[in-house]
């Protein structure tokens, strides 16, 4: 289970989600790491529904930062902005195809 917690996804344990090895690379691999707080920590989360009334998909979460049941993209916070995408069994870094 994971919270967005300022600019950090962070597990139960403390851990954040991370590209490994601070690559801002095309399938850059994301995993669970110590916090830092570097670039490569630091995440935007982007709702997919743009529309600007009440939602009625549900409301914020408090407890995890986010909204319930509404889609959204997380996005990292290095140059290029690469969105978490997987491949296999692996989460990486993607550049967005539309």
């Amino acid at each position: 289970m994971f919270r967005y917690n300022g600019d950090n996804i962070v597990n139960e344990k403390g851990k954040v989600l991370d590209v490994t090895g601070n690559k801002d690379n095309e399938n850059s691999l994301v995993i669970a790491w110590n916090k830092h707080n570097g670039l490569n920590q630091q995440w935007d989360i982007i709702y997919c529904d743009t529309w600007k009334g009440w939602t009625k998909k549900g409301e914020l979460n408090k407890d995890f930062g986010f909204f319930v049941e509404r889609p959204f993209y997380i996005v990292s916070e290095l140059p290029q902005h690469r969105y978490i995408d997987v491949i296999g069994t692996n989460t990486v870094i993607k550049t967005p195809n539309g």
